[in-house]
C-alpha cells in the first residue's frame, strides 16, 4: 500500500522531510478496523512529532491523526462497524498513523462519518472535536443544560485555532457566554462566526480586557495555546471554585498555589489518553464522534475546514504541514484522494 512518512527530523522545506513509500497492508485483529483512507488532516501534533527528534529511523514513521475513509476489513471482535461503512476518527498516538492508504484503528475510537459532509470536510473534524468535547464536558464538567449554564462565562484562549473553532461552537450551544481570544481581523471574524460573544487579544493583558467587558471573574477557562504565558492571568481571572483545563504542555513549573485560596480546579486534556492506556471508558470516543456527526448533519455544528489540497502525496502533505507550522492557520487543512 502507499504511505507517507519520514526517517529524518528535517525542516519542512526539505523534500526528505516527508516521503512517499510503499509498505505491506496490515491485517485487522480483535477490535481493529482496516480503513481505506481517503482524506487526512494535519494538526500541530503532526508537526511536533515530525520535527521533534534527532535520530535517523531505520524504517519510515507514518504519522497522521485525522482521517475519513471506508472500512475494508474487520477484526474478529468488531461489533460496531462492518465492511463498507464510512468512518472518521483521530486514531491512537502509539499506532501507525493515517498518512497511509490503509490503516488499522480500534473500533472503540471510531465514529460513523457525517453523511452531509464530503470526505475532506469529515477528515477535518475528529481530533479537534474530541479534544474540545472532552475538555468541556469531561474536564470542565459542563453539560448541555442551558438553564444551568445561564449567566456563566467561559474564556477560550486561541478560539480561532482548530480546537478553539469547535470549542466556541459547543460552549455557545451549551448556553454559556463565550469570551474568545484572537489577534488578527480575520481570526476575530472567524471566532465570532463560530460562537464567540466577545473577543479579546491574547497578545495584550487578558485580565484588563476581560474586566473591561464587565467580568471580574469567569466560571471556566479553556487554554489552547501558551499555558506558560497565560498562567498568572488565568489564575487571576478564574472564579472561586471555577475550573481551568489546558491542552498545551508547560515548559516551566506551574504554580498551583495561585489557585489555593480560590479552591479552583485545574486539569489536563489529552485526546490520546483513552487509546494510549486502553482506559475502561475508551468507547466514549466512538460515542462522542457519533454525536458530533449528528450535530454536523443537523447543522448545529459547522465544519471548520478552510483549506483542501489534492491529491494525497508527500509533496502536498508537506504543504499542509507548512501551513500548520506557520502559526497563522485558521480552522483546518486537509489533503485528500491518493495519487
Amino acid at each position: 500500500m502507499k504511505a507517507i512518512g519520514f526517517t529524518k527530523h528535517l525542516n519542512i522545506d526539505d523534500p526528505e522531510s516527508l516521503i512517499n513509500f510503499e509498505v505491506n497492508k496490515p491485517t485487522p485483529k480483535g477490535h481493529d478496523l482496516l480503513v481505506h483512507t481517503s482524506a487526512v488532516s494535519v494538526n500541530p501534533v503532526d508537526v511536533g512529532v515530525r520535527k521533534g527528534g534527532r535520530t535517523v529511523l531505520k524504517h519510515p514513521k507514518i504519522i497522521g491523526w485525522d482521517a475519513c475513509g471506508i472500512v475494508s476489513e474487520v477484526g474478529s471482535d468488531v461489533t460496531l462497524f462492518k465492511p463498507g461503512d464510512r468512518v472518521f476518527y483521530a486514531g491512537s498516538f502509539i499506532r501507525s498513523g493515517s498518512d497511509s492508504e490503509y490503516q488499522l484503528v480500534d473500533e472503540r475510537i471510531v465514529g460513523h462519518a457525517p453523511k452531509s459532509l464530503k470526505d475532506d470536510q469529515a477528515a477535518a473534524m475528529p481530533l479537534t472535536s474530541l479534544t474540545a468535547y472532552e475538555a468541556l464536558f469531561e474536564q470542565l464538567e459542563l453539560t448541555f443544560d442551558k438553564d444551568k449554564n445561564n449567566g456563566k462565562t467561559i474564556l477560550i484562549i486561541n478560539g480561532a485555532g482548530g480546537v478553539g473553532s469547535v470549542a466556541t461552537q459547543l460552549a455557545h450551544l451549551a448556553g454559556l457566554t463565550v469570551i474568545s481570544t484572537a489577534s488578527r481581523p480575520e481570526s476575530i471574524k472567524w471566532t465570532k462566526e463560530h460562537g464567540a460573544d466577545y473577543v479579546v487579544n491574547h497578545r495584550e493583558d487578558l485580565v484588563k480586557q476581560v474586566n473591561e467587558l464587565g467580568y471580574k471573574y469567569v466560571d471556566y477557562i479553556l487554554e489552547l495555546k501558551d499555558i506558560d504565558g497565560h498562567w498568572k492571568e488565568m489564575c487571576k481571572l478564574i472564579k472561586p471554585e471555577g475550573r481551568i483545563a489546558s491542552i498545551t504542555e508547560n515548559r516551566n513549573p506551574i504554580n498551583l498555589r495561585l489557585l489555593t485560596d480560590k479552591k479552583a480546579h485545574f486539569s489536563w486534556e489529552w485526546m490520546y489518553t483513552k487509546s494510549y492506556y486502553h482506559t475502561d471508558d475508551m468507547i466514549t470516543q466512538h460515542e462522542i464522534l457519533d454525536k458530533v456527526a449528528e450535530m454536523l448533519d443537523d447543522g448545529q455544528l459547522q465544519c471548520t475546514l478552510t483549506r483542501s489540497i489534492s491529491p494525497l502525496n508527500a509533496k502536498n502533505l508537506r504543504e499542509a504541514h507548512k501551513l500548520v507550522e506557520s502559526g497563522h492557520m485558521i480552522g483546518k487543512v486537509v489533503v485528500s484522494d491518493w495519487e
